[in-house]
Parts: C-alpha cells; structure tokens; sequence
C-alpha cells in the first residue's frame, strides 16, 4: 500500500503541475516540487504528525505544512481540488505527454477544443496546430515523440519501483514456515531500465499455503490467475506480479530458466540439446533416459553445460555466452568496489538535505572520498553565486576536520551551453577538486551541433566528468542525438570520464552506450548524483547499469584510491 509520504509528495507535486498550468509563480512552483522531494524521502511516516512535526521535513515551511495537514486530515490538499475544478480533465491529460507543457497543453484546448491525447495526434497529422502562435514542425515533431514516448512505457514502471514492491513481497513470502527459498527473476534479476511485470520464485514442498498468503498481500487489488504452480495478482498500482512455487530440488534450473533473458534461455537450450540433454525449469535431463543430472543450483546447471555462473545481469545474448566458453567474462564492477561518490548536491541549490547530513551519508556508506557538486550559476533557477560558492568550499574544508577518514572534494555541476562553454572562467575553475559537466537546455539541438557541444566541453581541462551524458528521463525525455563514437573518443583522448548516474529515471549512460564507450577506451564513474538523504540508495541502480555494460572496477574512476583519481583529474587535452 502507498505510504502517507508518498501520496502526499504526489498532490504537492501535482499541485506544482497545477500552478504551471495556470501561470503561477516560477519560484512558488520550484518550491512545491523540492517540498515534494523531501516529503516522499522523509524517513518517518508523516500520517499523524502535527504542525510543528510536518515543519522538521527539510524545504517544507509553513504554507506547505499547512497542506499535508490538510491531507492528514482530509486524505486530500483542499487547493489541489479547487484547481482541478478549474483547470479541464482535458488539459490535465495533455500533460501526460512528456514534450508538451503546460500553457501549450491549455493552448491546444481553448485554441482547438483539442481534450485527448488520440484528438492531439490527429490534428497534428491533419496540420491543425500550425496556425497557432509557437507550434512550428519543429515543434510539432517533438510532440508526436512525446506521444510516443507515453504509448512505449505503457504500464512499464521504473527499477526502484519495482524493486522496492519485490522486496517487500519476497520479504513476505520468506518468513512463511512452509517457504524454504524465495527471490525474485525476470528482468528485475537481470537490472532492466524499466519493468512490465514482476517475477517470483519461490521454493516449498507445499505451495497451497504460500499462494493463499500471495494472494491476501495487502496491496493485492486482482487476482487473475491461481494454481498450484502459479498465481498472478494485479496491484493497487496496476502492476502484475507472477509467483511460480517449484519443488526445492529444482530450484537452480527454475531460477536459471525464469530470470531469462528469452534469447539466453535459448542458447544455452542449443548447447543442452548438442550436448545430448535437454534443459527446462524443473532441471537439466539426459535427453534419451530422462534422467535428472542436476537442478539444484545455478552454478550446477551452467557447469554441466559446459559454462561458468554467467552473472543475471549479462544474459541479454549479446556475447555473454561466447565469452563465458573463452572463459573470458569480466570480473564485474560492484558496490563494495565503490570508494568514493564525485556527484552530489546539498540545499544550497536543489538538494534537500544539508551538506553536513549529505556527508554524513557519504561517511554512513562507508566512503572513501566524497564530492558536493552543487549547480553552477548559469542554471539561473538554483540561483547560485561566486560568493555562494566560495563560502561553502570554505564549510567543506571546516566540515573536514570532523571526518578524518572520508576526504571531502569540494566541485560543481557545470552546465554545458549550446555551444559547449561551461560556467566560470579557467581561473575560478582551477579552484574546484572536480567538476562535473551536463546538459541541462537546448535538448534538441541537431547531431552534429550536440556532438561539437560534447566533443568541446570534454576539451575543457577543468572537465573531469560529462554528467548524465545523453540528459534522457526514461518515459519523459527521450536522450539527446549525438556521433557517440566521436563523443567517445574525444573523452578517451581528453581523459574525460562518462558518468553513469544513477537516478532510476536517468541511468545514463545506458548499457549500450557504456560498450561502445567502453570500446574506445573510456572511463567511468558511477554516481549517485544525490539530491537527498534517501538517494544515496540508488547506487545500486547504476553498479547495475554498469554491470549490464560490462565494466570491471578498473573501468570505473570512483573505485580506485585517491591518489590515482587526483592524478587522473589533472587531466591534459
């Protein structure tokens, strides 16, 4: 069931979409978004809590307090309410699409009575926007993709989303006296950007029991299948979940089988069949007596078929399986591998936590070395300044003096302009440990001027890492169009390192694009890029990206000591 946090986050956050449709106060809206942040990553519940309670959540001053009690109270925020009366479920909907904002959405509506999401597409095909004051080609094309967008992440969800509902349900499920293994497979296993159903196995000699308990799980809102060897249920979020109960001696070959991928599950298919054995959940058979060989482990299963334990997160088909046979796959980047975080940010600009609770976070994971990398001036909304900027680095070098054994960096998140400047002359950059370098505008740009906007900020000698290099939200920005081979090789020559951020709506760079990074001679670093408390978490969410581009720990900067990171950050172009 959804949190008290969470649905709560939800209405501030809608309440900001609401104002944005209205023409509200840029700053007031700027304001209910960071409030929405804190309030879903608060620790506490906040059902219950009074005035005084809700005020102790970071960002959140009194107007908004006033809000979530308001919630507390009612199970709804009365000025949410009053706006979705005044604003049309029409133009609600039109900014679902990811492309389109909201004054445009409004426009369409009162322009061309336009309500719907099909109606929009049609008369963009029909060139009915055309006439309309700011709808160009150009602009036109960017809202179809939009569309498009939406319809291709269907009922997909994030990987922290379905991570955290498997989580719980294995959880569940586990501490059954009945239950002797329980995990979950699939694509979740394998560490997939997005999720269409969730996968759970479990292992038991009597599954009558474990089925009914899967069944009465309290966000369960359908069951739409149920037998002895699987039961499917719906959840309150939409979301399906499969539970599959094997015998406990198959569990090996039923945890190899359903965690996939469809394209591996038939290679090493072909190599039982050429073997003479044939491959299934229940284990691996002599194809001719039938005979069970082994079914106990994963380990077991690959070993008889010739292979090593290929790591869930490789079994894509994409050479994973000739490797294995050379006995040449990577030793894997982890997270222990992880000595340090070079992407971060605190409430000096969007953050909201303070850099003393940011750091001690770092400590808290057990950090080496740390970088606070708030935002420079040039992204205009977070309002920085020279002397805002100074005055912290003067706090990290206080704060250091608490944390003996975690080294603070003291950098920035530049921002790269449309023609590849950063913020900052060469003079005030020389005074940051690090910097990080991302596209934050100007998503649009044709390939070849983003791949000279790139190719020139990896030039820069004070650019360590390119943040979130593609600047993609999964389901809402599509990644910006690049020669990523020429961007790879100029960061390889400049000794720039692409950064894998970790932000489950980000992952970027995405898998593909950290091999053909990774073919030419690219480094890595793996980042949280934390905005609160509760995401240092998604470090796991890039090691596993990572993982599924094949890095080993030696591709990535952040797990090597400190004193070879210095080195490399006095990088030469």
């Amino acid at each position: 069931m959804a949190r008290a946090n969470d649905e709560a986050a939800a209405l501030i956050q809608e309440l900001a979409d609401l104002l944005s449709i209205t023409g509200g106060d840029a700053f007031k809206i700027r304001a209910y978004e960071k409030a929405a942040r804190a309030v879903a990553g608060h620790p506490d519940d906040i059902a219950g809590m009074d005035l005084a309670g809700l005020r102790t959540i970071p960002t959140v001053g009194e107007a908004i307090a006033k809000k979530l009690l308001d919630y507390n109270t009612t199970g709804t925020i009365r000025q949410v309410e009053e706006l979705r009366a005044q604003i049309p479920a029409g133009v609600r909907a039109l900014t679902a699409i990811p492309t389109l904002g909201p004054k445009k959405a409004l426009a369409v509506y009162e322009e061309l009575g336009i309500s719907s999401v099909p109606e929009l597409a049609e008369a963009i095909q029909a060139g009915r926007l055309r006439g309309l004051k700011g709808f160009g080609a150009k602009t036109e094309q960017n809202i179809l993709h939009g569309i498009e967008l939406m319809q291709q992440s269907g009922e997909r969800v994030l990987i922290d989303v379905a991570t955290d509902l498997a989580e719980e349900i294995v959880a569940a499920l586990a501490a059954l006296p009945g239950c002797l293994r329980c995990t979950y497979a699939g694509s979740l296993r394998r560490m997939r950007e997005t999720i269409g159903d969730i996968d759970v196995l479990a292992a038991s000699a009597e599954p009558g029991p474990i089925m009914a308990a899967f069944t009465a799980l309290p966000f369960t809102a359908e069951v739409i299948a149920s037998g002895e060897k699987k039961t499917s249920i719906r959840t309150t979020k939409g979301l399906q979940v499969d539970l599959r109960v094997v015998p406990p001696e198959s569990w090996g070959a039923a945890l190899q089988y359903f965690t996939g991928s469809q394209a591996h599950n038939i290679r090493t298919r072909e190599i039982a069949v050429r073997a003479g054995l044939k491959l299934s959940e229940y284990g691996l058979f002599d194809a001719e007596s039938g005979e069970l060989i082994v079914s106990e482990t994963e380990e077991e299963v690959y070993e008889r078929l010739g292979l090593p334990w290929i790591p869930p997160v490789l079994r894509e088909d994409r050479g994973e399986i000739e490797a294995a046979l050379k006995g040449a796959l990577p030793r894997l980047v982890t997270v222990d591998d992880l000595r340090g975080d070079l992407h971060s940010h605190t409430d000096l600009t969007d953050g909201i936590a303070t850099l003393e609770e940011m750091v001690e976070a770092a400590a808290a994971r057990g950090l080496e070395y740390y970088a606070i990398t708030d935002h420079a001036p040039n992204l205009f909304m977070q309002r920085m300044t020279d002397e805002k900027m100074l005055a912290q680095r003067e706090q990290v070098r206080a704060l250091q003096k608490r944390y003996p054994d975690l080294t603070l960096l003291h950098g920035t998140e530049l921002n790269i302009d449309p023609e590849g400047g950063v913020d900052w002359d060469a003079d005030f950059l020389s005074g940051f440990d690090v910097c990080v370098a991302s596209i934050h505008s100007h998503f649009t740009q044709d390939p070849a001027e983003m791949t000279r906007r790139l190719i020139r900020a990896c030039e820069n000698p004070y650019v360590h890492v390119i943040g979130h290099p593609t600047a993609r939200s999964i389901g809402k920005r599509r990644p910006v169009d690049a020669d990523w081979d020429e961007v790879f090789k100029a960061a390889a020559r400049t000794g720039t390192a692409m950064e894998i951020d970790s932000f489950p709506d980000r992952l970027d760079l995405p898998a593909d694009l950290i091999r053909r990074a990774l073919h030419h001679g690219v480094k890595f670093s793996v980042d949280t890029d934390a905005h609160s408390l509760g995401h240092h978490r998604n470090i796991r969410y890039g090691i596993g990206t990572a993982q599924r581009g094949w890095l080993t720990p030696d591709d990535v900067i952040n797990t090597w000591p400190l004193e070879r990171l210095r080195t490399f950050l006095k990088k030469t172009t």
